[in-house]
């Protein structure tokens, strides 16, 4: 794998919706761009994100429409405008729509522009776009195009000879739907366009893109509906059994996510085509790629698909040693991060081991007590990724806030700290630690409380939607941030 990760290095954790700007949600504009500069001014090499698929309308990047689609709503309308495709991006005035389709408006407007003034060069890069990714994208325009032809219903509810994805039926729909596929299609293309020269500019600023590649799919998704071989599906499409997790530390019902288990026989006799084909989108986005829910390689939790909660699930295995040498033969340089948070096994870790994939050590989770808990730093290897928080905690603020005053002094006396406040105190024994990579979630740097929390398992409301504004940067926090990356040797050298 990637020597990436063999040498100590600084992260930041921001998802792209959470940059600031005018919009809805942050996107592929400027603002990325002074992030960039910002994360390069402090000395942070790594860049992390969440997953950067199109999510169904609870907004979760962890539930999304394709393993391989970009989200449209992550397209910048003033790269559209600096083209000339456009000519403003205030609002739609022809549908007074809201953002969400009034931002999917523009981009439609902007193909129609595209098609009048794009130059030749242009065209021909999106018509190879679409050769090049037509084995996924074809079947993605087409899902996306049924969906909202049929009110954004499951694919399981659509008219039986679509469900089935009969020829002539697929066929009289590519007829009628051609311009609405393109359309689409002209989508993925700017997104992918937009985020590679993000990418190309972080490589000149010396930032790596460190990806999230959620283990699962939707069961509502393109990459179901077009591969029902791939997954555990009933003669009629329907789930038996779901994904999830047992009761852990977030939840005390575990967390039944509802999403189809894969085949895994099916896919180890096809050599694991879909998953290489998957991988190579990723590999194309980012420099490093994290495996959200690592023991599912292993072993999955199998949830019957009536139960409500996952508690009455079973652990089924996986051929995962399989899986990732074929990962590691077809990608050699692709740096991987083992998730391996919850209920982790010896055969989880020497998985993990075996292929000398760095895990994940949360400081948040370190201070029961227990001198041999693995989030200590004192029991870190250097092949880990330390983290005071993750998406799914509370920020580092908000999180030492709720402890009782023996739990606040038992994290004191650990870190050695009476006068350093949170969440610097945690940032700081991040940085110090023998992890190669320490990433700080932006929350944590800008030191914020529990109301600008990412996410929270388990809830469905108010999620996905934090964003940062610059005015909470201030020079002292960018300051603090660089010098802890220069204390501690994590600030890597012009050229490497």
């Amino acid at each position: 794998m990637s020597s990436f990760l063999d040498q100590r290095r600084a992260g930041v954790l921001l998802h792209i919706t959470s940059l600031p700007g005018r919009g809805e949600c942050g996107d592929l504009g400027t603002e990325a761009y002074n992030f960039v500069n910002f994360l390069h001014d402090a000395g942070v090499s790594v860049w992390q994100t969440l997953p950067l698929g199109m999510p169904h309308s609870d907004g979760s990047p962890y539930q999304c429409l394709s393993a391989h689609a970009g989200n449209p709503a992550l397209i910048s309308i003033d790269w559209l405008v600096d083209k000339g495709w456009i000519q403003s991006h205030d609002s739609c005035n022809d549908c007074h729509a809201n953002h969400e389709f009034g931002k999917s408006c523009l981009i439609a407007k902007a193909f129609y522009g595209f098609q009048l003034l794009a130059e030749a060069d242009e065209r021909e890069s999106f018509q190879q776009f679409c050769q090049d990714r037509a084995k996924w994208l074809d079947d993605f325009a087409m899902f996306i195009a049924l969906r909202n032809l049929f009110s954004h219903k499951s694919w399981i509810q659509w008219p039986e000879a679509l469900k089935e994805r009969e020829p002539e039926a697929l066929s009289d729909a590519r007829n009628l739907l051609k311009d609405v596929l393109e359309a689409i299609k002209f989508e993925q293309y700017l997104f992918f366009r937009q985020w590679q020269e993000l990418k190309a500019y972080a490589a000149e600023k010396q930032v790596l893109l460190f990806g999230d590649i959620p283990i699962f799919v939707s069961y509502d998704s393109a990459d179901v509906w077009a591969n029902r071989d791939e997954f555990k599906l009933n003669s009629t499409g329907g789930m038996d059994v779901v994904a999830g997790v047992p009761p852990d530390y977030f939840s005390a019902d575990g967390q039944r996510w509802g999403n189809p288990h894969y085949d895994w026989e099916y896919q180890q006799k096809n050599g694991f085509k879909w998953w290489l084909e998957r991988l190579e989108t990723q590999y194309e986005m980012f420099d490093i790629l994290r495996i959200d829910h690592f023991r599912g390689f292993e072993a999955a939790w199998e949830v019957p698909e009536q139960e409500t909660t996952a508690i009455n699930g079973k652990w089924v295995a996986a051929p995962g040693r399989e899986l990732l040498a074929t990962i590691q033969k077809a990608f050699p340089a692709l740096a991987l991060v083992a998730e391996d948070l919850g209920i982790i096994t010896e055969e989880v870790e020497a998985l993990r081991d075996e292929f000398h994939l760095p895990g994940m050590k949360i400081l948040q989770f370190a201070f029961d007590g227990n001198n041999n808990n693995p989030y200590l730093p004192m029991n870190y290897l250097g092949n880990c990724v330390v983290y005071t928080g993750t998406h799914d905690n509370d920020t580092t603020l908000g999180w030492f806030e709720t402890l009782s005053d023996i739990e606040k002094q038992r994290v004191y006396d650990y870190l050695g700290w009476s006068s350093l406040p949170m969440p610097n105190a945690l940032i700081h024994a991040a940085m110090a630690s023998v992890a190669n990579l320490a990433v700080i979630p932006m929350q944590d740097v800008l030191r914020l409380g529990s109301v600008d929390r990412m996410n929270t398992p388990g809830t469905t409301e108010g999620n996905w939607h934090w964003r940062f504004d610059w005015s909470q940067l201030t020079a002292d926090k960018v300051s603090y941030l660089r010098h802890l990356i220069g204390l501690f040797g994590r600030q890597v050298p012009i050229g490497e």
